[in-house]
C-alpha cells in the first residue's frame, strides 16, 4: 500500500528530516524563482516544525537564476568558470527567497554552503554536524546547496541528490525525501514506455533495481537523474535512514505526500554505528590496499588488519584517511 510510504516520515516517526528540492521545481522556464510554489512547500515545512520534525532544506538552483542574472548561455553550464560565477550570483536570491518567506512563517532561515571534502573528511563532517545540530536545536531551518562557487569538477558532489544523503548523516536525521520532477522510480522510463510502472516500495536496492535507473535530467535545469537518485538511496540506506522519491509536480507536495503516499519508499538497512556509516556513504577514497584471503577473512567480522596481511597498495594516503581493501580477485 503506497499511502504507508508516508508514515515513515511523520514527525512523530522521524525526528529530524532532510528535504532536497530539485531547479526542475523551484525555477521556472525563464529562470526565475516558483514563489508560489516554494511558499506552498513553506507551508508544509512550518506545520511540520509546530508539530516537533525538525527540517534541513537541500535546495537546487543557484545556477540557473544566476546565469540569468549574467546573462550566461546554457543555463551557465556551458563551462565550469561559468558555473562557479553563475552560482556565487544565485546563491544570493535563493538565499534572500529562503529567508523572506521562511520570515513570514515565524521560522529563521540559516545557510550552509558544503563542498565534499566538507563531508568526506571526518574531522570537518563532524564540525558540519555539530552546526546542524545546533541550528536544529535552536528552531532553524537549515537551508543547504553544494558551495558551486568554489568547487572543482575533482571535488565536488555534482548533484543534491548525494548531497542530501550525505546531509541526512550529517544532521543525525532518519528520513530524506527528493522532491522531484518525477514521482517515483519506474521500472522503465515512462516517457518512452507506456508500459512502465510505479515501484512503490524497495526493501533492497540490488543490480535489478539499478538497471531501472535513467541518468537524464528530464528538465534540463538540473545535474541529477535517477542514477543519482538511487546513489543517494544507498548512501541513505546504508546509514539507517530512509529516502523517499516523491513529486514536487503539485501544491504543497509534502502535504500531499503525507496524504496519498505517492512515490518511491526505499526502507533504511539496520544501521551499524555512525563512523561506520560515514566509512560506507564516502564517494571518494584516497587508496587500495590488497590483502590475502586470509585477511579478508579476519576483516569481515571487524577485526585489525596486520600488516601482514597486506600484499600491496596503491595511491597515497595517511592516517586518518579512507582506503578500498581489496581481495586477490579485484
Amino acid at each position: 500500500d503506497a499511502s504507508n510510504n508516508a508514515l515513515a516520515f511523520s514527525p512523530e516517526r522521524c525526528p529530524r528530516l532532510v528535504v532536497k528540492i530539485g531547479s526542475a521545481l523551484l525555477v521556472d522556464a525563464d529562470a526565475s524563482v516558483r514563489r508560489e510554489w516554494l511558499a506552498g512547500l513553506l507551508d508544509d515545512v512550518a506545520e511540520r516544525t509546530r508539530a516537533g520534525q525538525r527540517v534541513v532544506l537541500v535546495s537546487s538552483g543557484a545556477i540557473a537564476l544566476g546565469a540569468r542574472r549574467l546573462s550566461l548561455p546554457k543555463g551557465g553550464r556551458a563551462s565550469l568558470e561559468d558555473a562557479q560565477a553563475a552560482a556565487a550570483a544565485g546563491q544570493i536570491i535563493l538565499s534572500h527567497c529562503y529567508s523572506e518567506l521562511l520570515a513570514e512563517r515565524g521560522i529563521p532561515a540559516a545557510q550552509l554552503l558544503l563542498t565534499l571534502d566538507d563531508l568526506e573528511d571526518r574531522r570537518r563532517f563532524l564540525n558540519a554536524s555539530a552546526t546542524l545540530s545546533r541550528l536544529l536545536g535552536l528552531g532553524a531551518v537549515p537551508v543547504i546547496n553544494e558551495n558551486d562557487s568554489v568547487a572543482t569538477t575533482e571535488i565536488r558532489f555534482g548533484d543534491n541528490d548525494r548531497l542530501a544523503a550525505r546531509v541526512a548523516q550529517a544532521a543525525g536525521a532518519t528520513g530524506v525525501i527528493l522532491l522531484s520532477d518525477i514521482d517515483g522510480l519506474y521500472t522503465a522510463n515512462p516517457s518512452s514506455d507506456p508500459s512502465a510502472t510505479l515501484v512503490p516500495r524497495v526493501a533492497r536496492l540490488d543490480a535489478q533495481i539499478m538497471a531501472m535507473a535513467d541518468d537524464r535530467s528530464g528538465s534540463g535545469l538540473g545535474s541529477g537523474g535517477m542514477i543519482s537518485k538511487l546513489q543517494a538511496a544507498r548512501i541513505a540506506t546504508r546509514a539507517g535512514v530512509a529516502l523517499a522519491i516523491v513529486t514536487g509536480k503539485r501544491p504543497n507536495p509534502l502535504a500531499a505526500f503525507a496524504a496519498d503516499g505517492r512515490g518511491t519508499l526505499f526502507e533504511a538497512v539496520s544501521g551499524s554505528g555512525a563512523k561506520r556509516a560515514w566509512l560506507a556513504g564516502r564517494l571518494t577514497v584516497k587508496g587500495r590496499t590488497h590483502v590475502e584471503a586470509g585477511a579478508v577473512a579476519a576483516l569481515a567480522p571487524g577485526k585489525t588488519l596486520p600488516a601482514a596481511g597486506a600484499r600491496s597498495t596503491e595511491g597515497r594516503f595517511s592516517r586518518g584517511d579512507v582506503v578500498d581493501i581489496v581481495d586477490v580477485e579485484g
